[in-house]
């Protein structure tokens, strides 16, 4: 569970310390972890259980327009907890009772480098654009923020040769 400027679920691989890099690239800025299960299709399932009453996709436009507030993510997690508790017995009955198992983590506070967040955003793509000039004004998830309330998503474009001038 993440927030993401919105609170959201998914699927990341076992977290056994400290902050998953899955919540860095989405841009969380808190995160926890809800619950271990064996393998990727009981991931999905618990996962669609999840998406019914909160959000699995990250908005990446609100993602980026700013820090979001603080969110008292034990608090949305005890509350979904029990909206899908019926449906997590279930899970348990058919695939076993140590297939789901919830897990009682800290709530990690996630920080970025960026002196200005954008307010109207424009993506860059490097496909329409390929040369362009800017100021970094901040990194956040996956994207580089640039002045002019322009961002650019480097995983994207991964594969890429480009040249970096400064």
């Amino acid at each position: 569970m993440a927030n993401t400027g919105t609170v959201k679920v998914g699927i990341t691989r076992q977290v056994t310390e400290g902050v998953s890099t899955r919540w860095m690239d989405q841009g969380a800025t808190q995160a926890t972890v809800m619950l271990r299960v064996p393998d990727r299709l009981t991931s999905g399932l618990v996962e669609t259980l999840c998406k019914d009453h909160i959000a699995d996709k990250t908005n990446w436009r609100t993602m980026l327009k700013g820090k979001p507030d603080e969110v008292d993510l034990e608090q949305v997690k005890t509350e979904l907890m029990g909206k899908i508790e019926s449906e997590l017995e279930a899970l348990k009955q058919e695939k076993g009772l140590q297939a789901v198992s919830e897990v009682t983590t800290p709530i990690h506070d996630i920080h970025y480098p960026v002196e200005d967040y954008p307010v109207k955003i424009k993506s860059l793509n490097l496909d329409k654009t390929p040369s362009f000039t800017g100021v970094l004004q901040g990194i956040k998830g996956q994207y580089w923020m640039l002045d002019g309330d322009r961002v650019i998503n480097i995983r994207k474009f991964a594969g890429y040769n480009v040249d970096l001038s400064f």
